[in-house]
């Protein structure tokens, strides 16, 4: 075995010790600024007595996914060749999403328009756009470090396929903005968001060891050891919330990370809690307009759906949990099979 895969779960078990023992403080400190959840009213009733519970715990995850991931690669960093300087991009997007959700949540937390509302949906959409396009572009042009970038690996078959610049660049705007969104519809549920963003992180991680990414490798296992030491305290019941600042964060990171590996056909599956339950608010959306007011679902997310059904919130997290690992399992197996 090659000594990057065991020093990167070192990295992600250190990372989950540093995040869980500042975990305390942070929820503290969340308190004292009055930074509490509003819940919204069309949701279900049993999640209003989480009213006030403190937001914004996906700080907890990013700041010492930047801080570690720049000190393992600040020697690479300054190298001339463009391999070490790779690793800004999945930086960059985590930062940029993470700091958009930040003024949301802000904003919902105001009250600015609506109860539990944070900005409007079209401007936050502008904005997820602009910063996708601006990662898409540095992929497509840049060498280096995104080899296998600008395309795609597709299962069972063993070359890897080149894509041009202007049809691989909406490509890419698409899943990273697609897989932001997904990743902010799952976090509705105590624990269920960390949970699924681990796992597929988890997944993506070895596949990148198996291209030799080392970099990619480290990342990924940082994020996974991150969500752990944050999933310490919103675990149900959730001393806090990751808020918009933590999921389109995540989110974005996870659509980069596939899109820098050329596995992003397998997104659908390693992703697929994330994928079903944006899929249900989209049809939920088109029926109810198509049938003039009728319902597919009981109420979207997904999560919702089954929660009304009669599962209980730790039901509906574990069950999805592990769909989520073994869809997981099953994109790796792929990545492995050309």
């Amino acid at each position: 075995m090659t000594p990057e895969l065991p020093f990167a779960l070192s990295l992600g078990a250190i990372t989950f010790l540093l995040t869980a023992i500042w975990g305390d403080p942070f929820v503290e400190i969340l308190r004292r600024l009055r930074l509490g959840k509003q819940i919204r009213e069309t949701g279900p009733q049993s999640h209003l007595a989480k009213t006030g519970t403190p937001t914004m715990g996906g700080v907890l995850i990013l700041v010492p996914v930047v801080l570690i991931t720049l000190g393992l690669n600040l020697a690479r960093l300054i190298q001339e060749t463009v391999t070490g300087s790779s690793i800004l991009l999945p930086l960059f997007v985590l930062l940029g999403f993470g700091t958009l959700g930040a003024v949301d949540d802000l904003e919902g937390i105001r009250g600015v328009r609506e109860r539990g509302e944070g900005m409007r949906a079209r401007t936050k959409l502008v904005f997820q756009i602009v910063l996708a396009v601006t990662a898409a572009a540095v992929m497509a042009f840049v060498g280096g470090g995104f080899q296998n970038a600008n395309g795609v690996y597709i299962p069972l078959f063993p070359t890897f396929v080149d894509i041009p610049p202007l049809l691989w660049i909406p490509i890419a705007v698409f899943i990273i903005v697609g897989t932001s969104n997904a990743v902010n519809f799952v976090d509705g549920l105590d624990g269920l968001a960390g949970l699924i963003t681990a796992s597929a992180f988890a997944a993506y991680g070895a596949i990148a060891h198996l291209q030799g990414q080392a970099f990619l490798v480290q990342f990924s296992f940082i994020i996974v050891g991150a969500c752990f030491g944050f999933l310490w305290y919103n675990a149900h019941p959730a001393q806090m919330f990751m808020g918009d600042v933590g999921s389109l964060a995540l989110g974005a990171a996870l659509g980069t990370v596939a899109l820098m590996t050329g596995q992003w056909l397998l997104l659908p599956i390693i992703a697929i809690i994330p994928v079903a339950t944006m899929l249900s608010v989209i049809l939920q959306v088109a029926y109810f307009r198509l049938t003039g007011g009728q319902r597919l679902f009981r109420m979207t997310p997904l999560h919702h759906h089954f929660e009304l059904g009669g599962w209980s919130e730790t039901q509906v997290v574990q069950r999805f949990w592990l769909m989520g690992i073994l869809a997981a399992m099953l994109g790796v197996a792929l990545a492995l099979l050309r």
